[in-house]
């Protein structure tokens, strides 16, 4: 058995991990990388670690683009395998994906008209809707706890990661031709950090041989989760007081939803004055949606509300927007308002035109609850860079930044090493993937004072024997 690591290692984004068993190739996770626009292009386009059509399936944990981003890609360029996932993960990537087809061709359509001036050559989208639309054939639903052979020997069971919505680790169970042995591989996916607003602790695995584990947090602790309604009323009631908007860059899946969520108590409880929330971003009203569909995610306490009170994502001073029209209408408004739009990481989507507006503004507060890859435009402004690129024009940073990591849907540091900890197993080859270099290294220290197996860090392009 061989294990490659094709992205995700020294960085946190294009999730792909290519492992080599009974002659069958499996891929886990095939999701975009982002970060500088040439070097993504570059990497997304190509596949350079492997061949499309010599894949035999994919294995998704969860539907984040830079997990699934670039499956339409991989199909279009020969794959033709199944892709297994969890039924909310495919629900979600129906969406998802042709989100990400739209956003690409509007961002290489607004890109050529530069590029036409200066006489460049034109550029074109990693994939089309139709793409998208395309590779969903190519899914295969399989539930939590549920087996499926997927390959000779090679048992799959998806456990809840308390990540996202149907996010999962990927266990295999494996009948090794090659050595004789009986093996139990384990992708982690994205951990959650359990006591989520909205959905399941992560699930404990048992009786684990090889271990390949996100570290996106490592050597980093979040704030505690029960201080994240006080600073978010707090922000609001300021910006509020300022007589400013608060803009907050929301992931459309999970994160949107969980803010939602808190927003809904906020009100009930006169928490914060009544004043419109708007979701714009079609992607995040549609995953809402999506969200009632899978009460099989959610933890006891969002069950019980969404039986005795119905919708606990939809409130009165809410509107979803999903129109143009009123997006335009909303970028142009001065009235007071808390607006929650997409990419969390602020590198397409409507969220471009909102900053553009507001973030010169220093009565207006950028309220980021989520996790920005180095280089994008997120990690920019949260490091409070005192001038930034949108749509490739210089703009001032004035507007007030706050950072709550208490909303990130990634365990932190003591988190990661008690979700390790909780693995049964020899745990005999550990991996580290999905985190910058810094933040592997720092778990990879933590974990080799608790455990005496090897601890090693992913190499990008690097293939290891199991």
């Amino acid at each position: 058995m061989k294990l490659k690591f094709c992205g995700a290692a020294g960085t946190t984004t294009g999730s792909q991990h290519l492992l080599e068993v009974n002659g069958k190739r499996i891929l886990l996770d095939c999701g975009l990388y982002q970060g500088r626009r040439h070097d993504a292009h570059e990497i997304n386009c190509c596949f350079p670690h492997f061949d499309p059509k010599t894949i035999d399936s994919v294995v998704l944990s969860h539907a984040h683009i830079d997990h699934s981003g670039n499956l339409p890609n991989l199909c279009a360029k020969g794959f033709n395998g199944n892709i297994f996932a969890t039924f909310a993960t495919r629900d979600l990537c129906q969406v998802m994906l042709a989100d990400s087809a739209r956003i690409q061709k509007s961002d290489i359509d607004w890109l050529n008209k530069h590029r036409k001036r200066k006489n460049l050559p034109l550029l074109e989208p990693l994939y089309s809707e139709r793409d998208a639309e395309q590779c969903l054939k190519q899914f295969v639903n399989v539930g939590y706890d549920r087996p499926m052979l997927i390959a000779p020997g090679v048992t799959l069971r998806f456990f809840d990661a308390g990540h996202i919505l149907g996010s999962a680790q990927v266990l295999l169970e494996i009948e090794d031709e090659d050595d004789g042995q009986t093996k139990r591989f384990l992708f982690s996916g994205d951990v959650g950090r359990g006591d989520n607003d909205i959905l399941n602790d992560p699930e404990v695995v048992q009786n684990i041989d090889y271990l390949l584990m996100e570290s996106t947090y490592g050597g980093r602790e979040h704030e505690h989760g029960a201080s994240a309604d006080d600073r978010i009323c707090d922000a609001i009631n300021a910006a509020i007081k300022r007589g400013g908007k608060i803009i907050i860059p929301c992931f459309a899946v999970e994160r949107t939803q969980q803010i939602l969520y808190v927003l809904n108590q906020l009100f009930e409880e006169d928490r914060i004055p009544d004043i419109p929330v708007y979701v714009d971003s079609p992607l995040a009203v549609n995953a809402t949606e999506i969200f009632r569909l899978h009460p099989e995610c959610f933890n006891d306490e969002v069950n019980e509300f969404l039986y005795s009170k119905s919708n606990p994502f939809g409130f009165e001073e809410l509107e979803l927007i999903r129109s143009v029209k009123k997006s335009k209408e909303l970028n142009s408004s001065d009235q007071q308002a808390i607006i929650i739009s997409a990419s969390g990481m602020c590198e397409a989507g409507r969220i471009l035109h909102h900053l553009k507006n507001g973030i010169g503004n220093p009565k207006n507060t950028i309220l980021f609850v989520g996790y920005c890859a180095e280089n994008t435009l997120g990690w920019k402004i949260r490091h409070r860079e005192p001038t930034v690129k949108i749509f490739g024009d210089p703009y001032p940073l004035k507007a007030h930044v706050e950072i709550m990591d208490s909303f990130s849907g990634h365990a932190g540091h003591s988190e990661l090493i008690e979700y390790f900890q909780n693995i049964t197993g020899s745990k005999k080859q550990v991996w580290l993937i999905h985190g910058e270099s810094s933040r592997s290294e720092a778990l990879q220290t933590a974990l080799r004072e608790v455990h005496d197996g090897q601890v090693d860090l992913g190499i990008l392009g690097e293939e290891v024997t199991c």
